[in-house]
C-alpha cells in the first residue's frame, strides 16, 4: 500500500475516511427512497440517531456544511443524496467546497475543459 498523499486544503477519501464516514454515507444512501427523505425532513434528529451519526457528523448535518461533512467522512457522491433533499446538486456542493457561487464554479469547470 502506498504512503498517504497530503494535499493542503483537501480531505482525501481513503480507507480511514470511509470507515469514519460509514454511518453518514449509509444514511445519505438511504435518501434514494422518497419515504426516507420524508422521514428525515419530519424528524431529522431521530433519523440521524437511527444511523448512529457521530457528534461531528450530526453538527455538520445541522449546519449543512459540505466541508465539515467531508471532514467527517462523507463521500461527495453520497452527500449529493443529502443535498438533493434541499434541491441542491453536485455543482452546488462544489461551489460550497471552493467558496464560490454555483455560476462561478460552473465557469471554472468549463474553463478547465479547455
Amino acid at each position: 500500500m502506498s504512503e498517504r498523499i497530503d494535499i493542503p486544503g483537501t480531505t482525501l477519501f481513503d480507507g480511514a475516511q470511509a470507515r469514519k464516514g460509514y454511518a453518514l454515507n449509509k444514511m445519505c444512501y438511504s435518501f434514494n427512497e422518497a419515504a426516507n427523505r420524508q422521514a428525515f425532513v419530519a424528524d431529522e434528529d431521530a433519523y440521524c440517531a437511527r444511523f448512529g451519526l457521530s457528534p461531528q457528523q450530526r453538527e455538520a448535518i445541522r449546519e449543512r456544511n459540505v466541508l465539515k461533512l467531508i471532514a467527517a467522512g462523507g463521500n461527495v457522491y453520497y452527500l449529493a443524496k443529502f443535498a438533493g433533499i434541499f434541491g441542491l446538486d453536485v455543482q452546488d456542493l462544489g461551489a460550497q467546497q471552493t467558496g464560490t457561487t454555483k455560476d462561478e464554479f460552473k465557469a471554472r469547470l468549463v474553463a478547465a475543459r479547455g
